[in-house]
């Protein structure tokens, strides 16, 4: 979107998950002088981002109620942005709108990605316009290149390779988007438990001795970019270095990067390498 897209933005609702991103989405908005309607979800959003803002505060299921709301609110621009955790059926609770978007999309609502899509597309035939942050916060997209002061060694690249084929092929079947793999032993996949606790699971499969092993975290192939792109932060960093491994790999960009000065004192500090890598520059030098 350009920049003259942008400016004619006077309104923008924020469906706002968990973590730091609604934060930063909510800060370039104010500097674009962007008025903010917050769909803040229950036991999710951060409340702390409320403080003098026009929100509405309510459960994952109640479409019916945030549609209405937005539309009463004269909303129709979007971004979907933070964490959600998927709630089970029974802390659901949907209302009419929601049951008959899961009864449509049956099945298909297993994978994460195929479950934004499938929102996408009933958001706009509601009339909305869904955009990602990075056409608001064009600061968060990780750029090409070393964050901090380490680079991979030459060792390094044969977890970074294997790492990388698998995210990939997890990709395609819509499952997760991060590896760890440690002397090419993959110690484990993100699934439905995030990457948090992929690196937190990992700490008890690290083998002792030689290379730490890897942290690469990929954009599905088929992933809409505007919704749920990987993101790395400071915490990221503090659980890998709990973890013992050498060094995180990102999509550049394709994966939002947080507080990059504070993740490049961090890695310099505990001797790690983050590495933003054009994955496609790769294949085709292959």
């Amino acid at each position: 979107m350009s920049a003259t897209q942008k400016r004619s933005i006077t309104k923008l609702g924020i469906l706002a998950g968990g973590g730091s991103l609604p934060s930063r989405l909510l800060h370039a908005c104010d500097r674009m002088e962007i008025e903010i309607f917050l769909v803040a979800f229950e036991g999710q959003t951060d409340s702390r981002i409320l403080e003098g803002r026009n929100y509405m505060l309510t459960r994952v299921g109640a479409a019916g109620q945030i549609i209405n709301t937005l539309k009463s609110h004269d909303i129709h621009d979007l971004v979907l942005i933070g964490s959600i955790r998927r709630p089970s059926l029974a802390e659901l609770r949907p209302d009419m709108r929601t049951a008959q978007f899961f009864a449509k999309l049956g099945l298909r609502a297993l994978g994460d990605d195929g479950l934004l899509k499938a929102l996408r597309h009933e958001l706009e035939a509601e009339g909305f316009t869904l955009h990602g942050v990075q056409n608001f916060a064009k600061d968060l997209i990780a750029g090409e290149g070393a964050v901090g002061r380490y680079k991979p060694k030459k060792a390094d690249w044969i977890d970074i390779d294997r790492a990388l084929d698998i995210s990939q092929q997890l990709g395609h079947l819509d499952i997760g988007q991060s590896v760890i793999v440690q002397e090419g032993i993959v110690l484990g996949v993100e699934a439905a438990e995030g990457t948090d606790e992929l690196i937190h699971r990992c700490v008890t499969y690290k083998r002792k001795g030689g290379r730490g092993g890897v942290l690469v975290k990929t954009c599905k192939p088929q992933q809409d970019k505007d919704l749920d792109l990987p993101t790395i932060g400071p915490e990221t960093i503090r659980l890998c270095v709990k973890c013992g491994l050498d060094g995180i790999v990102m999509q550049a960009g394709h994966s939002l990067l947080l507080e990059p000065q504070k993740v490049a004192e961090l890695a310099n500090e505990h001797k790690m390498f983050v590495l933003g890598l054009n994955i496609e520059k790769k294949r085709h030098a292959a």
